[in-house]
């Protein structure tokens, strides 16, 4: 893989984009909208489960930026080039999730349940995603 410290730059940086869009949704459904939140209602709040539909969305926007910042650096775009990020950023994400919203223990942690079965389809959206950024960043380089 290319530039591999910079990928990583562009994916952590489009990682924190998502996840901060995320919690900004979150507060602004309970600060403005007066959802419920965590504290006054069971699981998560109503303020964060009106934002999960919204979840993908977020991805497949911000995430096929990062990966044009990215691809559009390189001397040469190669398809094994985007099959290695989108494999790393796809895993890097599976596995960083697992480690900081279900092992780490936190105010919004959540249960392997919660988090694999209960928050179906989102989650395996995000992380489809994820994968396809690199191909769909790819395919605009490409052919525009």
């Amino acid at each position: 893989m290319e530039n591999f410290g910079i990928s990583m730059l562009f994916y952590w940086i489009a990682y924190f984009v998502v996840t901060s869009i995320g919690i900004l949704h979150t507060i602004f459904n309970i600060v403005v909208l007066k959802m419920k939140s965590m504290k006054d209602s069971q699981g998560m709040g109503e303020g964060y489960e009106k934002t999960k539909p919204w979840h993908p969305l977020y991805n497949i926007i911000i995430f096929p930026i990062f990966a044009y910042l990215y691809l559009n650096g390189l001397e040469t775009i190669t398809v094994s080039n985007v099959i290695y990020t989108s494999i790393i950023w796809g895993t890097i994400t599976v596995i960083f999730d697992v480690i900081g919203w279900v092992l780490i223990k936190h105010p919004w942690s959540l249960t392997f349940k919660e988090f694999y079965i209960d928050y179906q389809p989102w989650i395996t959206l995000i992380y489809l995603a994820i994968y396809i950024s690199p191909f769909i960043s790819y395919g605009i380089l490409k052919f525009l």
